[in-house]
């Protein structure tokens, strides 16, 4: 599946480029986070991709979000792993249509586009550096079943969370450092006082991240 995305060429062209890949939350779209592509760092290419599956009346999912009679949230699993095998199909599309160097690639996702972040990583680690999760969380039921034998000790997070977020409780995302930790990766974690969003100094923080984990 050919997924809709947004640009931004790197200011500074070398003979292969770093890429960072966006991925939205649900019900938004590229125009999203494409808003943070004139501060991120010049050096690299900058892809904003639109999420598979249209929502009534606008925006998009990379997954379903179903509602029971007692108002209890569940996820398309099917769907989620179908976008997981989507968004490692498009990376490969894009290093290839592109000057891209192939071993720094970093998903950065908010929300729904986060958890499918942590998907393809953990699931296709030879295609993913590194991953900056913005509210989301890690839902083990989407990683491929042989994740866990996978050559990952390479990758790298930045993982963040609103202490207040009334969408996705923090309580949440405080379980990806344990688990991330296990695997024996590195990740760097922190909590804003903010609901479901980036603030300001959170932008700060994984911009830096960026600079300093090449």
């Amino acid at each position: 599946m050919n997924l809709h995305y947004l640009i931004r060429e790197p200011k500074i062209k070398q003979q292969q480029n770093p890429v960072l890949i966006l991925l939205h939350g649900y019900g938004s779209n590229e125009e999203d986070l494409f808003t943070f592509a004139s501060d991120l760092p010049e050096e690299y290419y900058v892809i904003s991709v639109r999420a598979p599956y249209n929502l009534q009346p606008y925006g998009h999912a990379w997954y379903a979000i179903h509602f029971d009679a007692d108002e209890n949230k569940f996820s398309d699993d099917n769907q989620a792993r179908a976008s997981r095998d989507i968004i490692a199909g498009f990376i490969d599309e894009i290093t290839n249509q592109y000057p891209i160097d192939k071993k720094q690639v970093t998903l950065i996702g908010f929300s729904q586009g986060a958890i499918l972040s942590y998907a393809t990583a953990l699931s296709y680690p030879e295609k993913v550096a590194r991953v900056v999760a913005l509210s989301g969380y890690l839902n083990e039921k989407i990683l491929t079943e042989d994740f866990i034998n996978k050559d990952n000790k390479h990758l790298q997070f930045f993982v963040s969370h609103g202490s207040v977020d009334q969408v996705i409780p923090v309580e949440w995302a405080r379980k990806t450092k344990p688990f991330i930790e296990n695997l024996g990766l590195p990740i760097e974690y922190h909590e804003y006082p903010v609901g479901h969003g980036v603030a300001p100094q959170n932008f700060y923080d994984f911009k830096n991240w960026l600079i300093q984990t090449k």
